[in-house]
């Protein structure tokens, strides 16, 4: 079972390189035009992650994605009337 994963944004300076970095975690994405790649691991390791990271002199900056500290479920949000009615209309 997969435990808590967060993302962190890796901008590197050449594509060449992000091949490597499957090896910190899962590589969900890599942007060729603007070069950054994203990466999910277990949250219990992110700083660690981050820390290694930082060190190649092939990263330009690491980012921490703050996804999963985002509430989600928002307080006091009208539905749409028009929308409602839609659905109610029983096709």
């Amino acid at each position: 079972m997969l435990g808590r994963r967060q993302g962190i944004i890796v901008w590197i300076h050449s594509l060449k390189q992000a091949k490597m970095l499957r090896k910190f975690g899962n590589v969900h994405y890599v942007s060729k035009r603007l070069k950054y790649v994203v990466l999910y691991c277990s949250q219990d390791e992110v700083e660690e992650t981050i820390e290694k990271l930082n060190t190649y002199s092939f990263v330009k900056l690491v980012e921490p994605s703050f996804k999963p500290f985002l509430k989600i479920e928002f307080e006091n949000s009208k539905p749409d009337k028009a929308k409602e009615y839609d659905y109610k209309m029983g096709i």
